[in-house]
């Protein structure tokens, strides 16, 4: 599918949503055959707002090919709100409130869902590597990522979420975020492999 001059692999799907185990993981390849699809590690990253810079798209697209041996990967973007810059307080939830609402009909009931947020909490590399393991030796292989717009997320969306993690206290574009989540899930995908990525 094409959009905007991003062309998708296969293994990657890029939707505009309109309401409508790690541990001893082995690459897809022609050598150790290809895993069933139901037991590969499906991950879903929800964002509000639309990526439009191309060197963005490029990274994206960078880090999914690199996924695709490892996991199933699906990106879906939700419609964001028009902020104005001068917003009451009762304003601004309202407009986090119907975001909100489309990234939560944009999750399946089965799905562990982590919340990235400035104030979750902060994990290095191995931690996150260790993290996703444990889910999938639990059985959960569903992981969905939420990445809020500008002004955070609905208190909705915070109580459906299982877990909030934190990249850092400083504040990141929405493109920077998009791309540092692909990369610490490639990076954790190494270091469960035991590759030399992970320096």
């Amino acid at each position: 599918m094409k959009r905007e001059g991003l062309t998708a692999p296969p293994f990657l799907t890029i939707a505009r949503f309109q309401g409508n185990q790690l541990a001893g993981i082995q690459p897809e390849n022609g050598r150790t055959g290809k895993k069933r699809d139901e037991e590969m590690l499906h991950i879903k990253v929800v964002a509000v707002g639309k990526i439009r810079d191309i060197y963005w798209k490029d990274a994206l697209r960078e880090y999914s090919k690199r996924l695709s041996p490892y996991l199933r990967l699906k990106l879906i973007e939700v419609n964001d709100e028009p902020c104005p810059e001068r917003l009451s307080a009762a304003e601004e939830e309202q407009l986090k409130k119907r975001e909100g609402e489309r990234i939560l009909k944009a999750l399946n009931t089965d799905e562990y869902v982590v919340l990235l947020d400035v104030q979750g909490k902060q994990q290095d590399s191995v931690s996150f590597a260790r993290f996703l393991a444990d889910l999938g030796m639990r059985g959960q292989n569903n992981i969905t990522f939420i990445i809020g717009g500008s002004l955070g997320v609905s208190q909705a969306v915070r109580e459906r979420s299982d877990f909030s993690w934190s990249f850092s206290r400083l504040t990141f574009t929405h493109g920077l975020a998009r791309v540092m989540l692909l990369e610490q899930i490639y990076r954790a995908v190494k270091i469960s492999e035991g590759g030399t990525y992970h320096k």
